[in-house]
């Protein structure tokens, strides 16, 4: 089988599944999951009369409740928070939407700190870099579709250069993501953000990352790897390519033109014998 039809069949797979791995993160809700022991923190109320807010924080701040977030959403897997407004989301979750303020009609950012503003800014780039990566991976597969049907090189490379793209940029999102998430814990100051969390919330609650991170990085990474495939593939159709030309050219006989010259040369007549010619013989019979 040859070199060709291998790499590009391994990359078309591995395309696929970066695509599927990336729109599932994307779409899901289990980027960062948070648990909160809110049984213990209870105790903890009941014992100390003097944290008596806690039980009314508990029952009001949705903080204090064990949730996931992702994109789009955060959600409640368990109890959900009474004086917040929640919908069912497409798996049956209880969520509300996270506010990137789009449009900011009311401009209710005015009072946003300058930490709060580049908190928003790379949530909102964190979006558009996704959604420009998957408009990359679509423009991919024509050009991968047209290469494939002309078994073309050329097509092929650009199709590796805009998977390189789509993965530059989903893992630009990331990094985005990350960044979202140190402002969220380090720099921003406000009840609903770790900073200002009470040491109980804090010495009860636990964060960690949920499937969907690991999904969004996989697709990434395979992204990466389709990139590679698909320039492998081009390198051996130009190879594929060169030997066929070079089979060809042994097919092929050169014909070149000939021009001969004939020299017309004119020769003597035969010399004429003397006569007289007699048929027989001359001398007449023999006598013995």
């Amino acid at each position: 089988m040859p070199c060709s039809a291998v790499t590009l069949s391994l990359a078309t797979i591995t395309g696929i599944i970066a695509t599927a791995l990336l729109a599932i993160a994307f779409s899901t809700d289990n980027w960062l999951y948070t648990e909160v022991k809110r049984a213990q923190i209870q105790q903890y109320a009941a014992k100390h009369a003097e944290q008596s807010h806690l039980v009314e924080q508990m029952n009001t701040k949705y903080y204090y409740y064990t949730r996931t977030q992702g994109l789009f959403r955060i959600c409640y897997p368990k109890e959900r928070p009474p004086a917040v407004e929640t919908y069912l989301s497409p798996v049956e979750t209880h969520c509300m939407n996270i506010d990137y303020f789009i449009p900011d009609e009311e401009n209710q950012t005015r009072g946003f700190s300058d930490d709060a503003m580049a908190r928003l800014h790379m949530g909102r780039s964190v979006i558009a870099l996704f959604m420009v990566g998957f408009l990359a991976i679509f423009s991919a597969f024509w050009t991968g579709v047209v290469g494939c049907w002309r078994r073309s090189p050329g097509n092929i490379t650009a199709t590796a250069i805009l998977m390189l793209l789509a993965c530059l940029l989903s893992a630009g999102g990331m990094g985005l993501w990350h960044g979202v998430e140190y402002y969220e814990k380090e720099k921003i100051v406000g009840e609903e953000y770790y900073q200002q969390w009470s040491n109980v919330l804090k010495d009860n609650a636990a964060q960690w990352y949920d499937w969907s991170f690991y999904l969004a990085w996989l697709g990434v990474a395979t992204c990466l790897g389709t990139m590679t495939l698909f320039l492998i593939a081009a390198s051996c159709l130009r190879k594929e390519r060169a030997r066929e030309q070079a089979q060809n050219v042994q097919y092929i006989m050169p014909v070149y033109p000939q021009k001969q010259q004939y020299a017309y040369a004119s020769y003597p007549a035969p010399a004429a014998y003397p006569g007289p010619y007699y048929h027989g013989s001359q001398y007449g019979p023999y006598n013995y």
